[in-house]
């Protein structure tokens, strides 16, 4: 199975994702670790990732997904895996042709994002200051919403509600899923 995670920063992808992971004996990554590990790599793309983020800069569409696609090309990923943090526009989504499965959405409030990120603000990430958060935030809901859209017309949306305990959200997921 092959599952994408969405929502905005705060949403609880990775905690649902590595839930998920373990119930479903499938692996859980994100474009970011995508990157960062292939920046590592001595390798004309490696170089290539590296230059751009080091520049502060995104990666463009298509770039990004010739780069995820190779990447899910590798043997752990054979399986089906959960990826979060990609797509993040609808160019992106429709690049993108590796069968996707399932795309869960997580949806909270902008404000509940804010807050949950202020409380664990203290663990120290430096791409979690306010600025930077209330950016990301307004980009999710002019780049990345309307990839929403574009997985609901293909009917394998699944939208839940982000906002209540991290139980009953993979509950949902799970009974959503069919598990």
């Amino acid at each position: 199975m092959k599952i994408v995670l969405i929502g905005i920063q705060g949403a609880g992808k990775s905690t649902q994702g590595n839930l998920l992971a373990e119930k479903l004996k499938l692996p859980y990554l994100s474009t970011g670790h995508i990157f960062r590990e292939l920046a590592k790599e001595k390798t004309k793309i490696g170089r290539y990732i590296k230059e751009v983020m080091n520049a502060g800069y995104l990666m463009p569409d298509r770039k990004t997904v010739v780069i995820v696609d190779e990447y899910l090309k590798r043997l752990e990923y054979k399986g089906g895996y959960i990826i979060d943090g990609f797509p993040r526009t609808v160019t992106q989504a429709e690049f993108f042709k590796d069968g996707t499965n399932k795309v869960i959405y997580l949806e909270v409030s902008d404000e509940e994002a804010l807050k949950r990120l202020s409380f664990r603000n203290g663990e120290g990430r430096e791409d979690e200051n306010p600025k930077a958060v209330a950016k990301r935030i307004e980009l999710f809901h002019k780049v990345t919403k309307p990839v929403l859209d574009y997985y609901r017309k293909k009917g394998i949306l699944i939208e839940i509600d982000g906002e209540r305990s991290i139980e009953e959200i993979h509950k949902d997921i799970m009974t959503k899923l069919g598990k």
